[in-house]
């Protein structure tokens, strides 16, 4: 699949755009990361990999760091806000339709139930989920978060999620284990990153046994 492909080896991928298309993969990064964000129905783009591979090859003086720090976050930024604008204007509306299912409803719940249990801060901690983060900026712009808490937690998410994981790339991403071995260390970083939302499915599962016990 290729998508698969894409997330796996996504460092080949940008060693190849900036080979072939030099400045532009400025441009193509920050679509993906608008995109990811941005779109309700694209939630199975590369995030925490992309930014990672991204900060690796800005370790190695292949792009800018700081430009790239900038740039992504306001990709992130940018795009949370149209997700929550998209889930504001046409969410009810989109979920409504039978003719296509836009957002899984298993995804739908899960991002219920966080932005349920944690409130405004479901938008920051979404951030380092992936599938998640991109669901609940639609949720909430359905009328389940005033505006300005969600702006200031998305952009504190934004922040945060990019510098990290751009920063993990700019310092270790070069070391010889981890560029020999690219491939698990993102599917590691993949992993680490369901863990919430595989420990959010199985609790909610035994709430549920225990209350029909």
């Amino acid at each position: 699949m290729v998508i698969v492909d894409f997330i796996l080896h996504c460092d080949d991928y940008i060693g190849w755009f900036i080979n072939n298309f030099g400045g532009l993969v400025y441009l193509i990064l920050f679509l993906v990361i608008f995109c990811e964000t941005g779109l309700v129905f694209l939630p199975f783009l590369p995030g925490d990999s992309l930014i990672f591979a991204a900060g690796t090859f800005a370790g190695m003086g292949e792009l800018n760091f700081w430009f790239l720090l900038v740039l992504i976050i306001f990709a992130a930024v940018i795009g949370d806000t149209v997700n929550y604008e998209i889930g504001k204007h046409f969410g009810r509306k989109l979920l409504n339709n039978k003719k296509f299912t836009i957002v899984k409803q298993e995804n739908l719940d899960k991002a219920d139930a966080l932005i349920s249990k944690y409130g405004s801060l479901a938008v920051f901690i979404a951030r380092f989920m992936p599938i998640i983060r991109t669901i609940v900026p639609f949720v909430v712009g359905m009328g389940r978060l005033d505006y300005k808490k969600f702006i200031t937690f998305n952009a504190l998410g934004g922040i945060c999620w990019v510098t990290l994981f751009l920063c993990l790339g700019y310092f270790f991403g070069n070391i010889p284990f981890v560029a020999d071995h690219f491939s698990l260390i993102i599917i590691a970083i993949v992993f680490i990153s369901i863990i919430p939302i595989i420990y959010a499915f199985i609790k909610g599962k035994l709430d549920k046994k225990k209350a029909t016990n």
